[in-house]
């Protein structure tokens, strides 16, 4: 697959230059009248974050100096909707490109060569002490499960039983357990915290991140009638990401 634009992963997010994007989808409208038009329809510091690119002044400048232009760094989905928007060749050549990126970074066995690599990386980084072989349990057991999607609580057994005792909830220590670990979730809006039908679902943020999936079978009641049963269940990238988490950051609420 020939590239199109260029693609940088950060922090296990396929990202792109949102003004690489205005220039390859070849848009007449300048860049900050685009940007105006059609980013109300996205989150930022989820689908966008602000950043700056160096261009210079003026290509026949004797000492090539650059001027700082205001940018964005999209993620690919967000980048697929805006090709989608433009309606033109190349946008339906952008969205084939970034369906196809999609496809590949969500492939199973692409999941579990990330979750090795970032267990490479870890292990290189850690300091030798008595605490080195707590992460690198959680990161064993978390890789291992990585293929198929788990309970929530049986992640939180996984993390329990590999050293993290506790969690901080409403500024309080814890102890590490299912019910816990989802007080925990609904706390830093990974689940939805309103008691209404959507309690303990997925929040938006965590579903675009690929955290979870959720399952649903459908249930013959004794009248007659069916009822649909919703199961919230760990995604691998969901089970790499909080591994992830707790063992940089003791679980705190700052995004990676």
């Amino acid at each position: 697959m020939n590239e199109l634009i260029k693609v940088e992963i950060k922090n296990d997010i396929q990202v792109v230059s949102a003004r690489e994007l205005h220039k390859g989808l070849e848009i007449a409208q300048r860049f900050s009248r685009w940007v105006s038009n059609n980013w109300n329809m996205f989150d930022e510091n989820v689908d966008y974050v602000a950043c700056t690119s160096s261009t210079p002044f003026n290509s026949k400048h004797p000492d090539g100096k650059q001027q700082e232009l205001q940018d964005y760094t999209i993620t690919i989905d967000m980048a697929k909707q805006l090709a989608m928007m433009v309606r033109t060749e190349k946008g339906k050549e952008y969205r084939k490109y970034f369906l196809e990126l999609e496809r590949k970074w969500n492939d199973p066995q692409e999941v579990v060569k990330r979750g090795y690599a970032i267990l490479q990386n870890e292990n290189t980084r850690l300091k030798i002490e008595n605490q080195a072989m707590k992460p690198k349990a959680l990161f064993a057991d978390s890789v291992a499960t990585a293929t198929t999607s788990i309970l929530i609580g049986e992640l939180a057994k996984i993390i329990k039983q590999n050293g993290v005792d506790k969690l901080t909830v409403h500024g309080k220590e814890i102890a590490m357990g299912p019910n816990n670990f989802f007080k925990w979730l609904r706390e830093n809006n990974y689940l939805i915290s309103r008691k209404c039908t959507d309690y303990n679902s997925p929040t938006q943020k965590a579903m675009k991140l690929g955290l979870f999936e959720v399952k649903e079978t459908v249930r013959a009641l004794p009248d007659g009638h069916t009822k649909i049963d919703k199961t919230t269940k760990v995604t691998g990238k969901g089970q790499i990401y909080f591994v992830n988490k707790f063992v940089d950051k003791d679980g705190n609420n700052d995004d990676e």
